[in-house]
């Protein structure tokens, strides 16, 4: 159950319906990017420390500056961090001809 300080940074969906053992990675994810110091401790006694390394391994929805702030806390390296790396983008095969 997810506690009442915490349901206001999961503004677009019902927080009765969210199940802490099923959606872990959302969870962990949001409070990453948007927690402030009450949820990101309650995150911390809810998940193991691995759970929440991985998830910030792993997720590519967390911003740039979240990344690198849990980045440095965590003590790991950019290139273990998924929104940190790079992205290419697709070659077009042809110029727009207009």
């Amino acid at each position: 159950m997810i506690p009442a300080n915490i349901k206001p940074y999961f503004w677009e969906i019902n927080t009765d319906k969210l199940d802490i053992k099923k959606h872990p990675e959302y969870i962990i994810a949001r409070i990453l990017e948007y927690g402030g110091p009450d949820a990101v401790s309650w995150m911390m006694h809810t998940y193991d420390r691995s759970q929440i390394k991985e998830t910030l391994k792993k997720n590519r929805e967390i911003s740039r500056k979240s990344a690198e702030f849990w980045r440095i806390f965590y003590g790991l390296r950019k290139d273990e961090i998924a929104c940190l790396k790079k992205s290419y983008p697709k070659k077009q095969n042809e110029p727009w001809p207009y």
